[in-house]
């Protein structure tokens, strides 16, 4: 896909991955609405449009989108469903509200956004949709169960999107990090940046139209 004049949402914008997702498209020419709770600080651009979501609850991304359709139009060709959390913390010692926000947030958020992207991609047959992932999508990790659980939820809703989806030429990705140097976790020396994050996503948007990448897993070299 060439990006120049392309539409995009991105969730989770105003920090870590997705606003350097978010300057990373703005780079090769697209036109980005950003969704987040505060307005990223320091991000003038002509083709950026803050949209303030709160993905945990429908009626707010319903607004958010309608906002983003009177800025943009509806005819979006890239979705990347980036906005997530993470609890640390046993599942017996895990206070039922978290774990209910972290579902909200992580799972509930993508079903709430996807749902209104798509039928327009259906409409074009055109459309990439990222949804962001992490290595405790596919392993289990002792203190994370929560937030393991969700990334594993968000794998499974991104292979069954991609069955669903690719005869109608919308191409779905699961990007899942390694550690990644957002503040989540203890800082290491060679976790991964936002910006190379950013970089994965552009190549994979950017691959010619008659293949693309299903599930895309990103590690450090050195762990």
């Amino acid at each position: 896909m060439d990006l120049k004049d392309k539409a995009a949402i991105v969730t989770g914008a105003s920090r870590g991955i997705g606003r350097s997702i978010t300057r990373a498209l703005l780079d090769k020419g697209a036109a980005v609405a950003g969704w987040s709770r505060s307005e990223p600080e320091d991000f003038g651009h002509k083709n950026f449009h803050y949209i303030k979501a709160d993905l945990t609850q429908q009626d707010s991304v319903q607004q958010a989108y309608q906002q983003t359709a009177d800025a943009l139009g509806e005819q979006i060709a890239i979705l990347i469903n980036n906005a997530g959390a993470g609890y640390k913390g046993d599942l017996d010692e895990m206070p039922p509200e978290k774990w209910r926000y972290l579902f909200d947030l992580n799972v509930h958020g993508i079903f709430y956004v996807s749902r209104l992207v798509i039928p327009p991609m259906k409409t074009r047959q055109e459309g990439h949709i990222i949804n962001i992932s992490s290595g405790a999508g596919t392993n289990g990790i002792a203190g994370m169960s929560c937030y393991s659980a969700t990334k594993h939820a968000v794998v499974g809703i991104s292979r069954s999107l991609h069955q669903e989806l690719r005869d109608f030429g919308i191409k779905v990705t699961c990007l899942s990090p390694g550690s990644v140097d957002t503040g989540f976790s203890d800082s290491e020396k060679n976790k991964l940046k936002p910006d190379e994050l950013a970089q994965s996503a552009v190549h994979i948007l950017e691959c010619s139209q008659n293949f693309h990448y299903t599930d895309v897993q990103v590690r450090p070299l050195q762990p």
